[in-house]
């Protein structure tokens, strides 16, 4: 009996696992770089909502994730060559065929991670609060065109 449960339970885990999303199995896995980068500014991004939200604002915290954020800002764009619109990703068609604005809204979310950068510094929390939900509503813009 037990190993019956033993069986059962490992064709369980090999059927969910097919039933994931595909590998990234061209040459240089760009679709799980970029995936990546994204993931090491949502590590540091996150962070700083949690504390905004909970009315927890700790400014060296908030500067140590706001600099993180800076320096990962620039991981995922290199991964978006004209070959890697296949699965897995998440992006849209549009990234390829309207990068014109695509680019636009890169050159923004740049610019309002600069501006969340100054304003970690300064301390201050109103224009913390303000150029993190730049930072925020940026993002979104983004992603409602550009991503699945």
């Amino acid at each position: 009996m037990q190993r019956n449960k033993i069986l059962i339970f490992g064709l369980l885990c090999s059927f969910l696992a097919a039933c994931g999303e595909p590998a990234d199995t061209h040459p240089g896995q760009p679709v799980t770089h970029r995936r990546q980068a994204f993931g090491q500014m949502l590590n540091a991004f996150e962070p700083m909502g949690q504390q905004l939200r909970k009315g927890q604002y700790k400014p060296d915290q908030f500067l140590v994730h706001a600099k993180a954020l800076d320096a990962a800002k620039n991981g995922p764009w290199q991964y978006f060559g004209p070959d890697t619109n296949y699965p897995p990703t998440h992006a849209t068609a549009k990234v390829w065929r309207e990068p014109a604005s695509f680019e636009r809204e890169r050159q923004a979310f740049l610019v309002a991670t600069e501006h969340l950068l100054a304003a970690a510094e300064s301390r201050d929390l109103k224009r913390v609060s303000a150029a993190y939900e730049a930072v925020h509503e940026q993002c979104r813009s983004c992603h409602k065109v550009f991503k699945d």
